[in-house]
């Protein structure tokens, strides 16, 4: 029959009348079967008991999982009946006064947006499992890490701020973009690490990093995204951003800055004395360690 046997074996239990299975008894059967679950909520028109129990419970306010689940497991007079019945009670005609006493007192079932087609957001992303080890163990220089500051909703200004660090000597670079779009956050991030080492580069998974193969394309450098909600993987970036907060205070608009004014910001903490540096500062350590590839500091 090209049936599993555990199939026809279901069929049989299921479908059967009395000792016998007859296919066109089993076949009316079903048919019934089908109908009556698409009544079940009928079950508490047909028990009066049962409506009074479940209209006083929802006046104490239990919700329909509640009374479901009590009538299951702590009584044995009155008979059972699951929650999705109760619900499409509620939402007939002949329970939906009672609406009023659930939380949500809604009327009608939350229709569930159908599944969209899933989206690629960052094309191609390496994990930053993949990292190599040396560079997670901060056991070299030219490691990057990267992230936006973004102004206040409340402003509805759209500029953002692209912001890189390396990982070991703390150098921190930061550019004025005029929004959060994937090809000005990669020309702000390729002109910052421009003139230096740069191996890697560690981003989050925001739009703003589609483009990130551009950043590859032109320094060489190996780019790796964070897990979801791991902020903490590039936590040396987010904490350049928190210094960076006390010129750009949260829910500013950045649009009214200058990137003369971002540099000296910049400038004010990669001069500041770095107690995880040995209290150099992040610019003499990084001129020391060589990040620079020439004399000219950007």
């Amino acid at each position: 029959m090209g049936r599993s046997p555990n199939t026809i074996s279901l069929e049989i239990k299921t479908n059967s009348v009395g000792s016998e299975y007859n296919a066109r008894k089993a076949k009316a059967k079903s048919r019934l079967s089908r109908r009556s679950r698409r009544f079940q909520w009928q079950k508490i028109e047909q028990h009066p008991g049962l409506r009074a129990f479940i209209i006083a419970k929802l006046e104490e306010d239990w919700s329909p999982d509640a009374i479901a689940g009590y009538l299951r497991c702590e009584q044995s007079v009155l008979p059972t009946i699951g929650k999705d019945q109760l619900y499409a009670w509620l939402y007939s005609a002949r329970g939906q006064p009672y609406c009023q006493h659930l939380l949500s007192k809604r009327h009608n079932p939350k229709k569930r947006p159908e599944k969209k087609t899933e989206r690629v957001m960052i094309p191609n992303r390496v994990s930053i499992t993949e990292r190599p080890v040396i560079a997670s163990q901060r056991g070299r220089t030219g490691d990057w890490e990267g992230d936006t500051v973004v102004s206040g909703k409340r402003t509805g200004g759209k500029a953002a701020l692209a912001v890189t660090q390396e990982r070991t000597s703390k150098l921190l670079a930061a550019r004025l973009i005029p929004n959060l779009k994937p090809e000005s956050f990669t020309r702000a991030t390729i002109a910052m690490l421009a003139g230096k080492q740069a191996h890697t580069l560690s981003l989050d998974n925001g739009i703003e990093n589609k483009q990130w193969q551009g950043i590859t394309d032109a320094t060489g450098t190996d780019v790796f995204f964070c897990d979801a909600y791991s902020s903490w993987q590039k936590g040396g970036v987010e904490n350049a951003n928190k210094m960076l907060r006390r010129y750009l205070p949260k829910g500013c608009d950045l649009g009214i800055f200058t990137q003369a004014q971002v540099d000296d910001y910049v400038a004010r903490i990669n001069n500041k004395p770095r107690r995880c540096l040995g209290y150099k500062s992040a610019l003499q350590y990084a001129h020391e360690k060589g990040i620079y590839l020439n004399s000219l500091v950007s």
